[in-house]
């Protein structure tokens, strides 16, 4: 098959569809911890990746841009510690026997609001 082209005759390229990627927050709370980092789908579960930083309070932040799609993840805290994250309720059994935490982005406020209980 050959390639279309302009009215020129000249290939026309066809544009690279590029999603959209949207901030998502991660936060937690443990004001006696010395490093917690935020592992998942999004980061090949990766115990290296960037840290969260913490305030003064205690809470430790990060913001990541993800494209679209459901993401499993955990907080990994001073290394050691797997822990669900506490502020999502959207969780799914993993291959451990715990749980992973479950996050869409991308999906409208209204539909996540009414698929909460199918979110996996």
């Amino acid at each position: 098959m050959e390639p279309s082209k302009d009215k020129k005759g000249s290939p026309v390229r066809k544009a690279r569809r590029v999603l959209p990627t949207h901030a998502v927050t991660f936060e937690y709370f443990d004001p006696s911890a010395t490093v917690v980092t935020v592992v998942g789908d999004f980061n090949k579960w990766d115990l290296k990746a960037r840290p969260l930083k913490r305030d003064a309070g205690g809470l430790w932040k990060v913001t990541r841009r993800l494209a679209p799609g459901r993401y499993q993840y955990k907080f990994v805290i001073n290394g050691e510690r797997w822990e669900e994250d506490p502020l999502n309720l959207h969780r799914v059994q993993n291959e451990y026997g715990s749980f992973n935490s479950v996050r869409k982005v991308g999906w409208p406020q209204a539909e996540l609001q009414d698929r909460a209980g199918d979110i996996p």
